[in-house]
């Protein structure tokens, strides 16, 4: 089998500005070629200590079971529609974009009777819709919504929402997996009872772990249910085993991730929450501005929902939407994502996520973009761009 492929693995260092996976920063590669360590030595324990401890300061909460699981941020989906829901339960989904959707593709195999509050891509659901929702399905169990849809580039506004929620006695699952230390996310404030991300995003670390987290009402439910849960790996049950301090083996940890998530909460940290926030606001702004001076619109029109680490942008007619993605991927070097579902093929996803998220990203994006679409004879204004996106990083 003289064929096989024994070459030292290099893949090239592109610049990443889609929807996910987001530049990994230099201190999180270093931690990852740490010393593997086995799942029972106590110095591990120090290091599932400190993730929980950061998890707990990122998702601005006290909850006792924050945790990191073990898979992307749909297997964080999963754990929490496969423990909140058990067969015939009355749930309501909000859909504002495709992980919406994927949410209630979930929670129908785990036999859930399901609502639906709908709106158009590119929008977010009012406190009247979800509130009319409740009124309308009494026995609703669980509400579960996106916080900020990768698919369209809107962040769901929460305060009224929640409100709302919890005033009718459901539980709140919340998708967090794109605004989660790019945006405020306030599980204790909001009432949330589980929360998932994704370590891919705006963490800036490789993708692998949802980090997760449940409130003390989440874990009584799921401790009350009558029915075993369907799913034996993220059976929260046995999960909390390990994660929750009796270190009883349930499954084996990714350790070298956990690594990753443990050195990414730190740089978080290190930053401080409201500077990151304050970065990703300013540097989406700019970016917004820059495509709109050089002719180009955006998807989400309300300025006030679009969310800071991804923005939506429409082709514009005419332009090859894969052959452009094509050319700036292999020839300019940065790599961003077409659209989904009833999007694609009609939008661009951008991404200023964590540690990518900086002026000299927004600079080089529009560049790129610019010289992208010339190829295809689509004439942009570059020099207004800059000009719009220096105004507000003011260098």
């Amino acid at each position: 089998m003289s064929d096989l492929p024994t070459s030292v693995l290099n893949p090239p260092a592109r610049l990443l500005l889609g929807p996910g996976p987001s530049p990994v920063h230099p201190r999180i590669y270093r931690a990852m070629t740490a010393p593997v360590l086995g799942y029972a030595d106590p110095l591990f324990y120090e290091i599932m200590e400190d993730t929980k401890t950061l998890l707990r300061y990122v998702y601005n909460t006290e909850n006792a079971l924050t945790f990191p699981v073990s898979g992307t941020g749909t297997a964080g989906m999963e754990t929490a529609i496969a423990n909140a829901v058990e067969p015939g339960d009355e749930v309501i989904v909000g859909i504002i974009g495709t992980f919406g959707q994927r949410l209630q593709s979930i929670a129908e195999r785990h036999q859930a009777v399901i609502h639906t509050v709908e709106v158009p891509f590119g929008t977010a659901i009012a406190p009247e819709q979800m509130e009319a929702a409740l009124k309308a399905h009494p026995k609703t169990k669980v509400v579960m919504m996106v916080h900020g849809e990768t698919s369209t580039g809107v962040i769901q506004p929460m305060d009224e929402i929640a409100k709302i929620i919890k005033a009718h006695g459901a539980y709140l699952i919340l998708d967090t997996v794109t605004s989660l230390s790019g945006a405020p996310v306030n599980v204790d404030q909001w009432g949330v009872d589980f929360a998932y991300s994704g370590t891919q995003k705006c963490l800036n670390a490789p993708p692998g772990l949802s980090p997760f987290t449940v409130s003390d009402r989440g874990e009584a439910m799921v401790q009350a249910r009558k029915t075993p849960v369907g799913v034996w790996y993220l059976d929260l049950a046995g999960i909390r085993q390990y994660w929750g301090g009796g270190r009883t083996y349930y499954h084996t940890p990714p350790t070298t991730m956990i690594y990753a998530l443990r050195e990414a909460l730190a740089v978080i940290a290190e930053e401080g929450l409201e500077n990151r926030f304050a970065r990703h606001a300013r540097n989406a702004q700019a970016l917004h501005a820059g495509l709109q001076a050089m002719g180009l619109s955006l998807l989400v029109k309300d300025a006030s929902i679009r969310l800071p680490s991804l923005t939506t942008v429409n082709i514009p007619e005419g332009v090859d939407d894969a052959k452009l993605r094509e050319v700036m991927r292999d020839q300019l070097n940065i790599d961003i994502a077409g659209g989904q579902g009833l999007l694609a093929g009609k939008i661009w996803r951008i991404g200023l996520m964590g540690y990518g998220s900086s002026s000299a990203n927004v600079y080089s994006f529009l560049t790129t973009l610019h010289q992208a679409l010339a190829l295809q004879n689509h004439k942009t204004d570059l020099g207004a761009g800059l000009a719009a996106s220096g105004a507000i990083l003011g260098n």
